[in-house]
């Protein structure tokens, strides 16, 4: 990443912003700690896929509908006790500003890795030199202690603050870690290459010190996602097709209904945006392997090799649900036993080594975007009697509303201060 251009829009990072990069670094290094090598190993980018740009500035935030990449890094911050309207204001121009040059392939600010003076810190950490873009995308959302915490409205904005943004209710399967959940700002990540993505939350997180600090990351390969007809459906570390019926970009007309938050939603600034739901799911892994196939395909519902429904046709036909097991994962889950009702998943696998048992630390870290929080609850309470519930336990959960994209000169979330 290398070269001299304001993809912002604005003359360059804040005076605090570049103070974080000269004294921040502990919270970068905590986002990368316990987080597991594998994710900085070989890149298995194509090519053609390395090179793709996606612009940071437009009508929605990039890595929504984005066509969904290889590797991810997600990262949840709080902001400082002491820190006020301003310092968040000036937080997400700083990011904006950042984001945008990043998803270029540029460096964080114009003097970068190796421009500035030998005798302080470089503004840019420089392990992403001579990389490409690789499909960056960076996405921010604003979780609902933003709004109002312990502390008051600190911020000034409880009264903008979208109805519809609450903490998630507990769900069956449950065993939530508090510090691996929640957080008042989030920043999803998603690359092609996963040292790209690694770099991108080192520097946000550099820039943040002083306003905000990391709360939980979370890095994440091997998409279990597809939102785009060009893509194979990818599969979970249970070796299952994952997603095969997930909204695509190209749906304009259930990205509508779903996913995008309409002008009559409310709030008025929030039109445009959607909201964003992370789960982190461990899988017993050891336990699962030991499960005969006839099993694991009737827990599913689905085919194992092929993908296909077990109540026939090819992996793209919509499944008989009366032909499945009551208590199938695609029964449970499928939108024509819920009214309907859809979200647009874009998760991820993780493996994070071994727990102090000697088992497999893995799952999958779920992502889903929607219209309205309900979606996510209706269809989360729908599998509560899901056979798969054996073999999985939620560990880490957060909720954010997702802004509108940012338009050039401007930065995301700036209706939120109108």
């Amino acid at each position: 990443m290398s070269g001299e251009s304001d993809a912002a829009g604005r003359r360059g990072l804040s005076r605090r912003g570049l103070l974080g990069l000269a004294a921040g670094g502990g919270a970068a290094a905590l986002a990368l700690a316990g987080a597991g090598g594998f994710a900085l190993g070989s890149r298995g980018a194509r090519s053609d896929e390395a090179a793709d740009v996606h612009p940071f500035f437009g009508a929605h935030q990039s890595g929504i509908v984005t066509a969904v990449q290889e590797h991810l890094h997600f990262a949840a911050f709080d902001m400082m006790p002491r820190s006020d309207r301003d310092d968040l204001i000036e937080l997400l121009q700083d990011w904006s500003y950042a984001s945008a040059r990043m998803t270029q392939g540029l460096e964080v600010s114009a003097t970068g890795a190796v421009g500035g003076p030998a005798e302080a810190p470089p503004d840019d950490t420089g392990e992403a030199l001579g990389l490409k873009a690789a499909a960056l995308t960076i996405t921010i959302g604003f979780g609902p202690t933003l709004f109002e915490n312990d502390d008051g409205d600190r911020y000034g904005i409880r009264d903008r603050r979208p109805a519809r943004l609450e903490r998630l209710p507990a769900f069956v399967g449950d065993d939530l870690d508090p510090a691996q959940s929640d957080g008042d700002l989030c920043i999803q990540v998603c690359a092609d290459d996963p040292q790209v993505a690694v770099h991108a939350i080192r520097n946000l997180s550099r820039i943040a010190f002083g306003r905000a600090k990391l709360r939980w990351s979370q890095l994440g390969f091997g998409r279990t996602s597809r939102t785009s007809a060009a893509q194979q459906t990818p599969r979970n570390l249970f070796g299952f097709k994952d997603g095969t019926a997930n909204i695509l970009a190209d749906d304009a007309a259930a990205l509508a209904e779903h996913v995008w938050v309409g002008e009559g939603d409310g709030p008025d600034w929030l039109a445009g945006g959607s909201y964003l739901v992370a789960r982190r799911i461990a899988m017993l892994i050891e336990t699962w392997d030991r499960v005969r196939l006839s099993e694991q395909q009737r827990i599913f519902g689905r085919d194992k090799g092929e993908g296909a429904p077990l109540s026939g046709g090819a992996e793209s036909d919509a499944p008989v649900l009366a032909r499945l097991d009551a208590h199938s994962h695609v029964r449970l889950a499928h939108h024509d036993g819920n009214n309907g009702i859809r979200i647009l998943r874009r998760g991820f696998n993780y493996v994070g080594g071994n727990n102090e048992l000697g088992r497999l630390d893995a799952g999958l870290f779920f992502l889903s975007y929607q219209r309205d929080p309900a979606q996510f609850v209706t269809l989360q309470r729908a599998l509560s009697t899901d056979l798969l519930n054996e073999y999985i336990r939620h560990v880490g959960s957060g909720i954010w509303a997702v802004p509108p994209g940012a338009q050039q000169g401007s930065f995301v979330g700036a209706g939120l201060f109108d």
